[in-house]
């Protein structure tokens, strides 16, 4: 229940306006230009391509991408060739020991040649001839011709060699042919017996068809190649893997750089960058450092200009007050009245440009203490008696009844309601909260400021609730931006008002959230809730 404070409920009037700081609804957006360049082009097909599309055409490919292609690539296409090696290297170890078979076949029979009458006889014992058909698997066939080309015994089919092919007595040479449309190998060799009558030494050939060679050669071929079907995935999977671990570092350091808040400037750790990208970390660094000189130079101008201000803002508004009291013209009193109102909105701008700069310079040495979040709100609730008297507003406070008093949590046990701040900012963002709601709230409103224990996320909510006729959903994030006001709302606000807020509770580690607050069911209205979050001390 609402505890009236000094001054504990209080009626005012303010104008009808809703709560939210301001709105510029210009047309002049970067998605209205970007229709209209587009609207442009569509009108004159004949115009000059657009640079920003050729760029974005342009762009450059993923480096993961990359160095991928130039990695897979020679691999993809050496492994058709390791396959044709393999092949041809199979072959070859296939042919090794059988042709040494064959060899072995051809010196046996040429030593069953021998001479009678000048001519050249074949003596093959039954030992001899089974040896030479001994196979189970391909065909064997034998020849030899006398020295005057006459069949001395074998197959008359076999092909011959070419004449200049014809080796030397005792050497055998191997050749591939083919006889009666089957693929053979071939052993040939000659022999030169003594006492022969011919022109030329006989020929002896020994020839088996290849299937063993082929089941040989295909043995091999299989425990070559088909590991490979298991390697090769294996192996662009260790690539992918490998690339990935390598450019890891350049997504931790991706990461850390998303993972910061928009006014995090610190320098990044270029230590722990490797080598190859440290020089782009220390350039990163390098453009930090001066866009936080520059910023600091925007912000202590503002402070210092709105410092400047503060007193002769301050004399305006006095000299206008006095003025009021002496006779005058009705028109002279209205102009007299128009000068003190709209100093005391200049005054207030100047108050929370200097409240903005300091929320927003976070490393200007503010004093965090254990401060009390009940005390502060019941502080801000006394601070806005009068004007909410001189509006005609109901303002109350509900929350734990006595400073530094405590929580209760689910079991029953206290919970202090401490947080680590600054006493004079949080008073401040209460004091921004307080006077958006008086602003915006129309007369007869009522506003509640109330402090609510979370025991279970060991956080404090500070809420602020009006009865105006709330933000819509869609200009929350918005409203939260500096200068920003809503469009056809009327009001005396600047628009500083939540972003003070914001810069305030992220300084104090907290979160800023605005809801509906539905006061009246049937018909439903609805104003605004504003909820800080803030962590109770002693948790992280």
């Amino acid at each position: 229940m609402a505890e009236p404070a000094p001054a504990a409920r209080i009626k005012a009037a303010s104008s009808a306006s809703p709560r939210p700081e301001g709105a510029s609804g210009t047309s002049d957006t970067p998605g209205a230009l970007d229709d209209e360049a587009r609207d442009a082009r569509y009108a004159n097909p004949f115009a000059p391509p657009d640079e920003a599309e050729a760029a974005a055409e342009a762009r450059p490919r993923s480096l993961f991408g990359e160095i991928l292609d130039w990695m897979l690539a020679p691999l993809l296409l050496l492994w058709p060739m390791s396959i044709a090696v393999t092949y041809l290297v199979a072959k070859s170890i296939a042919n090794g020991p059988f042709d040494r078979a064959l060899e072995t076949d051809a010196y046996v029979l040429a030593r069953q040649i021998h001479p009678v009458n000048g001519v050249a006889e074949l003596t093959l014992p039954d030992s001899t001839r089974d040896f030479l058909r001994a196979d189970n698997v391909d065909s064997v066939y034998y020849q030899v011709l006398g020295s005057r080309g006459e069949l001395v015994g074998g197959d008359r089919d076999m092909p011959l060699p070419r004449d200049d092919d014809r080796p030397s007595p005792g050497l055998v040479e191997f050749r591939d042919d083919t006889l009666h449309g089957t693929d053979i190998r071939v052993a040939y060799t000659t022999v030169e017996p003594p006492h022969l009558t011919g022109s030329q030494p006989v020929l002896v050939q020994v020839a088996e068809t290849l299937d063993k060679r082929r089941a040989l050669a295909n043995d091999i071929i299989k425990g070559v190649i088909l590991p490979q079907f298991v390697i090769l995935p294996l192996a662009i999977l260790l690539v992918w893997f490998g690339l990935s671990r390598g450019l890891a570092p350049l997504h931790a350091l991706q990461s850390n750089i998303r993972m910061r808040r928009p006014d995090d400037l610190s320098p990044l750790e270029a230590r722990r960058a490797p080598p190859e990208i440290e020089p782009l970390v220390t350039s990163f660094n390098d453009l930090l450092t001066r866009l936080e000189q520059n910023m600091e130079l925007q912000k202590r101008f503002i402070a210092d200009a709105a410092h400047q201000m503060k007193t002769p803002l301050a004399g305006l508004r006095t000299q206008a007050e006095l003025a009021l009291r002496q006779d005058a013209s009705p028109e002279v009193h209205r102009s007299l009245e128009q000068i003190a109102m709209s100093s005391e909105h200049a005054a207030r701008l100047v108050t929370q440009l200097l409240a903005l700069a300091r929320a927003e310079n976070r490393m200007s040495g503010q004093v965090f203490t254990s401060v009390d979040v009940t005390e502060v709100a019941r502080h801000a609730v006394r601070d806005w008696v009068q004007p909410a008297l001189a509006r005609q507003m109901d303002l109350g406070y509900e929350g734990p009844d006595d400073a530094g008093s405590q929580g209760e949590t689910q079991d029953g046990a206290s919970a202090p309601m401490i947080v680590e701040g600054n006493p004079v900012m949080l008073r401040e963002m209460l004091s921004n909260l307080i006077d958006n709601a008086i602003r915006y709230t129309p007369p007869g409103g009522r506003i509640t400021v109330r402090v609510r224990p979370d025991p279970a996320a060991r956080a404090v909510h500070l809420e602020v609730e009006d009865t105006g006729i709330g933000i819509p959903a869609a200009e929350r994030e918005r409203v939260q931006e500096r200068f920003y006001r809503i469009l056809g709302r009327d009001g005396d606000g600047s628009g500083l008002g939540l972003a003070i807020v914001r810069e305030i509770a992220t300084m104090h580690g907290g979160t800023l959230a605005i809801d509906d607050h539905v006061y009246q069911e049937t018909p439903r209205l609805a104003g605004t809730l504003v909820r800080v979050t803030l962590r109770l001390r002693g948790t992280s």
